[in-house]
């Protein structure tokens, strides 16, 4: 069975020329048959790619030849299935969406913690422990005694400081000061804008999981760890585990949420059309033309052929795993 390298990826630098970059590298790319999304933005790269292991390298290397990516850093996961089934490069305002101006995480993001060192700080007697992540994201897996901000998109998240930072709110003062907070998200990205975000706020004692949850399922033995459940990643596997395994989880193909194989047991379940999560929020318009498409996937597996027509995972142009 062949294998596949996958590769999660993001630096936050000035590229004032991004535009330029974008066509020799999705020619590369398509060179290499690389596969998966980067996007390109002011701020810096993000995304996550996946093929045979000397594309992807490759990719990696000609990347790391400007100067100005020099250092960037990457996570590797092996998968047995192709995770991509197009390559996208992308040219965005920001390369995580918040939608907040002048939030410059190379200035302002907070304290790094490595996987080795949070456990002691999530821990500690009145940190608060929030996850980044959207809403489905936290459904099938978050850190022990981790805040859910219920977000359905990251740019949700400045709102829910803002309200939660009000008397009585979870990041309220207390005797004239703001708590210590620790952010976490799937790859890092996430909490290094959000802990530039709490850092104009006020907030003086902000840390977040170097290499985000990824990094610590990868390093942190499972007898040791404080995550519970699994972690969703945007592509094929869906979600991973410990040792960053694929995980249990698929993908609703209507909405694009992760679904468990309770979900799929369902009555509510139809194939490419419904979940018990989205069976009655899509129009009968809608459940007909997810009908037809199903079709479609159903014809390309008998002929064992990939229906490239579909889109693979949630929307997430404004997160795109990280």
């Amino acid at each position: 069975m062949p294998e596949f390298l996958t590769a999660a990826l993001y630096k936050f630098v000035d590229l004032p020329d991004f535009g330029q970059l974008q066509a020799p590298l999705l020619a590369l790319c398509e060179a290499e048959d690389v596969r998966g999304t980067l996007l390109l933005a002011r701020e810096g790269i993000n995304g996550t790619i996946a093929g045979p292991a000397e594309g992807v390298h490759a990719v990696l290397a000609w990347l790391r030849r400007d100067t100005r990516l020099a250092d960037l850093t990457h996570k590797e996961s092996v998968a047995h299935k192709l995770p991509f089934y197009r390559m996208k490069v992308r040219l965005k305002q920001e390369i995580v969406t918040m939608g907040v101006p002048g939030i410059n995480p190379n200035q302002m993001a907070g304290q790094y913690v490595k996987p080795q060192d949070w456990n002691a700080l999530i821990a500690e007697p009145g940190v608060v422990v929030v996850d980044t992540r959207n809403d489905y994201e936290v459904g099938i897996g978050s850190f022990e005694g981790a805040v859910n901000p219920h977000t359905k998109s990251f740019s949700e998240l400045p709102a829910w400081v803002q309200e939660q930072s009000a008397p009585g709110g979870l990041l309220a003062e207390k005797d004239g000061k703001k708590p210590k907070v620790a952010m976490f998200c799937t790859g890092g990205i996430r909490c290094e804008k959000s802990t530039a975000f709490l850092r104009t706020q006020g907030f003086d004692e902000v840390y977040h999981l170097e290499g985000g949850i990824l990094k610590y399922l990868e390093t942190v033995p499972q007898a040791d760890s404080l995550w519970q459940g699994e972690c969703f990643v945007f592509d094929e596997r869906v979600s991973v585990v410990h040792g960053l395994q694929t995980g249990h989880y698929d993908l609703c193909r209507a909405c694009r949420d992760p679904i468990s194989e309770a979900d799929k047991a369902s009555p509510l379940y139809v194939p490419g059309v419904s979940c018990p999560g989205c069976h009655d929020k899509k129009t009968e318009e809608q459940k007909r033309g997810f009908i037809e498409r199903q079709k479609q996937v159903d014809y390309a597996n008998r002929r064992r052929q990939p229906h490239i027509g579909m889109r693979q995972v949630p929307p997430a142009s404004t997160d795109t795993g990280h």
